[in-house]
């Protein structure tokens, strides 16, 4: 006799699916094949379900190649570090860190201070507009407040100097904080 599917168009659990499913399961199948042999609508979520239900366990360890899994190379930590590992001595095999010669960048030029700027050619807020710098120089709560007021940069709101203080590169500002962190 043929088994007919329920209302939702799949297979009930006989007892002859059910004895199927502790077999497969007792072989170490997962319960995606399981699942996939079983066939008749049966999810892989309906076989983990049976199993609980079951109380099956213990399952049998599938058989892994003896051979191990080919490794994906690994990119280094730190890009800029080479890493040897001498083979002599009480520190044989032990990774050795060397930074990488970088070229420095050109000094970045002195940024404008507030005694810099003389008193008569000081910009304050209501002065600024998107031909000035604008570099806040002091602190806001004194009289001697303002701002740089050269020319800034096509697009920017900061005149050279002050853009390179504004916007430092990722890789400089890690740099920074490691060598203060050391």
């Amino acid at each position: 006799m043929q088994e007919q599917p329920n209302a939702a168009g799949k297979l009930p659990w006989t007892d002859d699916r059910v004895e199927l499913l502790k077999k497969l399961w007792g072989e170490g199948l997962s319960a995606s094949q399981i699942a996939a042999r079983l066939a008749g609508g049966v999810t892989r979520n309906a076989v983990i379900g049976k199993v609980h239900r079951l109380g099956l366990s213990g399952r049998a360890t599938v058989s892994r190649p003896s051979a191990p899994r080919p490794r994906k190379p690994r990119q280094p930590a730190h890009p800029g570090q080479t890493t040897s590992y001498p083979t002599a001595g009480a520190t044989a095999l032990k990774p050795q860190t060397r930074p990488v010669p970088t070229p420095r960048p050109d000094p970045a030029p002195e940024p404008i201070r507030l005694a810099d700027i003389p008193k008569g050619e000081r910009v304050n807020i209501l002065m600024l507009t998107d031909k000035t710098c604008r570099w806040p120089i002091g602190d806001p709560g004194t009289e001697d407040f303002c701002f740089c007021g050269h020319t800034p940069r096509p697009g920017m709101p900061y005149c050279e100097s002050h853009a390179q203080l504004a916007y430092q590169p990722l890789q400089d500002r890690r740099r920074q904080k490691r060598a203060v962190n050391q």
